[in-house]
């Protein structure tokens, strides 16, 4: 005796379905990689094409003295590396980098904490803690410079500058100078950051620190043992966003400031290097000694941002 299968009437609508998946998950990774064209142009078009060319002028003799463009190597990292100046210029650089991305993300997590509480005056504060980051960049760092090293003669001027022959004497000369390229991208930065993770408190669920303040009585221990791992992953990206700020920053410091109050940074150097000596090359190279460290920080940075791992049942 044969038997007939029989289709259940629903089958035939979940076998079209079916048929038409694959096609529309074309269409829908088509149009996903349609709408991240601007994007892909935008990186590989301002950041690739740039940063691409700096390696290729890297390894050339190109100045304005020679500019034949011909092809040496290695040989204009050697000449950096072996340079005095330039190694004192990259020990700067990495001391300027970590103080004002601690600096900054310490002012940062302690504004979002402040402002994550309602108080009295709560709009006020955080209009205040907003506008260092939204005030035009330039337009702040002439008015720190103007305080920081008065170029006239104020109310303030004798004080601060018996102020800085102070620092100076202790911590050297050009410790003050330092000190205020610090002082601007942590008053620009700390801002930023802050807003940055209060939003990022504001999209954690309140019941994991209701459940914490059950849990641990002493809010240090909270902070550290709570707050610090569900912020990990926003810490993380703060602080890369911290160190590319903290580059660019320089650039408004030693253009606004005439080319007086820069202190020995390996990206101010390699643009008076450019600029001042016409050594394209070696300004390119120069530029580029750091760019190693660079990316194991955006290494480290993107291991942290990954999400916690769950402890299986």
């Amino acid at each position: 005796m044969s038997h007939v299968a029989v289709a259940a009437p629903e089958d035939g609508p979940r076998r079209a379905l079916a048929g038409r998946g694959p096609a529309r998950r074309r269409r829908e990774i088509a149009v996903a990689y349609f709408l991240l064209a601007p994007a892909v142009v935008l990186v590989f078009g301002v950041l690739a094409y740039p940063l691409g060319w700096s390696v290729w002028l890297s390894l050339t003799k190109f100045s304005v003295q020679d500019p034949s463009n011909a092809f040496v190597g290695l040989r204009n990292y050697a000449a950096v590396l072996l340079d005095p100046e330039y190694l004192r210029g990259a020990a700067n650089s990495i001391g300027y980098l970590t103080v004002t991305t601690v600096l900054k993300l310490a002012v940062g997590v302690g504004t979002a904490l402040l402002l994550a509480r309602p108080f009295p005056g709560r709009p006020f504060v955080f209009l205040l803690a907003f506008l260092p980051w939204a005030y035009p960049g330039g337009l702040g760092l002439v008015g720190w410079y103007w305080f920081i090293i008065p170029p006239l003669h104020t109310a303030y001027s004798l004080a601060m500058s018996n102020l800085r022959f102070a620092f100076d004497g202790v911590f050297g000369i050009g410790a003050w100078r330092f000190l205020s390229l610090v002082i601007f991208n942590v008053w620009r930065g700390g801002s930023f950051a802050g807003i940055f993770l209060l939003a990022a408190l504001n999209g954690i669920p309140q019941d994991l620190f209701d459940y914490a303040a059950l849990e641990v009585r002493n809010g240090w221990r909270k902070f550290w043992m709570v707050t610090v791992p569900l912020l990990r992953p926003f810490l993380a990206l703060a602080a890369f966003l911290s160190i590319v700020s903290a580059v660019a920053d320089l650039g408004n410091v030693y253009m606004l400031s005439g080319f007086r109050i820069t202190y020995p940074i390996i990206w101010t150097q390699a643009f008076d290097l450019a600029i001042t000596g016409g050594q394209w090359s070696k300004a390119a190279a120069l530029s580029l000694v750091l760019l190693p460290v660079l990316a194991a920080v955006l290494f480290v940075c993107y291991r942290l941002f990954e999400p916690l791992e769950e402890d299986p049942a």
